[in-house]
């Protein structure tokens, strides 16, 4: 299989330029040389065909050649707002639900956070999980980068989320008595989605009230206790289950 290279410029066919470091270091890695094939994807749809034309020490030229109009993406939006696990756990998140096909993932800052960030460590964890988010995407063959938000307290983000009416659904994933995700989209149309899940510990009570409270709906993944870092990977494999149905 050709190496996938995500470039965040726009592409077009018959252009040449070098590529950024990390993209340039991935096809030192492979040891391609001049001539050899390659793929390139920008995040607006499909991919290119492209060949390295110059290999040097720590540069790599590269010319687009054809658009493929390959879509790999889900039909809809999944996004998930979750109360930031341990930073080993929340790298290994971010890659699973980029594979997934996750949209946007917001980190948040909870009540029961065992990760605190702020300024520019917040800022630098940031640009870290939006290398893995890029990874994950070139690795599983998306055509999309889903988007990594700056750290936000949770009390902030709900205070001022997106409009109520631009998601199909919004769910706050509860510990306590709750519906099964499959009783709450019963009936409801595909388009955008968007769950919250709490950290080590879950959200506390007022918190998760003060979802609702915002037009969140309670859900239940199940009777197990599921990781933080596992919880919102299992709403996201059984969302695209059953949408897709």
């Amino acid at each position: 299989m050709s190496l996938r290279l995500y470039v965040e410029s726009p592409l077009s066919a018959d252009l040449e330029f070098g590529l950024p470091e990390d993209a340039a270091r991935h096809v030192q890695v492979r040891r391609l040389q001049p001539g050899d094939a390659l793929r390139l994807f920008d995040g607006a749809g499909g991919e290119w065909r492209a060949q390295v034309t110059r290999m040097g020490k720590r540069d790599v030229d590269v010319r687009v050649e054809a658009h493929e109009a390959v879509d790999r993406e889900l039909p809809f939006d999944l996004e998930i707002a979750l109360g930031m696990p341990t930073n080993e756990r929340m790298d290994a998140l971010i890659e699973k639900a980029t594979e997934l096909g996750v949209a946007a993932i917001q980190p948040l800052q909870t009540e029961r956070s065992v990760l605190r960030l702020d300024g520019d460590r917040a800022a630098r964890r940031v640009a870290h999980w939006r290398a893995v988010a890029v990874g994950a995407s070139e690795q599983s063959g998306r055509t999309r980068v889903p988007a990594v938000a700056p750290v936000r307290s949770l009390a902030a983000w709900l205070a001022a989320p997106p409009e109520g009416d631009a998601y199909a659904g919004r769910f706050v994933m509860s510990t306590g008595t709750a519906p099964a995700l499959p009783q709450a989209l019963k009936a409801a149309p595909r388009g955008r989605w968007l769950a919250l899940s709490g950290p080590e510990g879950g959200l506390a009570a007022d918190e998760e009230d003060a979802a609702v409270a915002r037009g969140f709906a309670r859900i239940s993944l199940g009777n197990l206790i599921l990781r933080a870092d596992t919880a919102p990977l299992a709403w996201l494999a059984q969302m695209a289950a059953l949408l897709q149905k």
